[in-house]
């Protein structure tokens, strides 16, 4: 019995799971090169203004390098929404139908 081909069960959130896991990334190097250039300054670091300050530059980061990948979620979120409404559509006209 060989195994199913076609799709895998990843491919309709493979989108969500790329951006995603390059937000974490970003804001992991972003927490890093905050840290890096903080300790040697101050001898030591508040983390709480560490992960606030690294979740700041994440994000702006973000906007800018993240705009493809952010593009393709966007679409494929709209691809789904519109085929949800098409067969909403269609059931809802069977059911006038009857």
């Amino acid at each position: 019995m060989g195994l199913p081909r076609g799709p895998t069960t990843l491919e309709p959130v493979k989108e969500f799971v790329v951006y995603t896991g390059l937000r974490i990334l970003l804001f992991v190097a972003s927490l890093g090169v905050v840290l890096g250039i903080w300790v040697p300054l101050a001898g030591e670091a508040n983390l709480l203004w560490a992960f606030v300050i690294a979740l700041v530059v994440s994000g702006v980061g973000s906007y800018f390098l993240l705009n493809g990948p952010r593009e393709a979620l966007a679409q494929r979120v709209d691809a789904r929404a519109r085929a949800a409404t098409s067969r909403f559509e269609e059931m809802r006209a069977k059911e006038d139908q009857d």
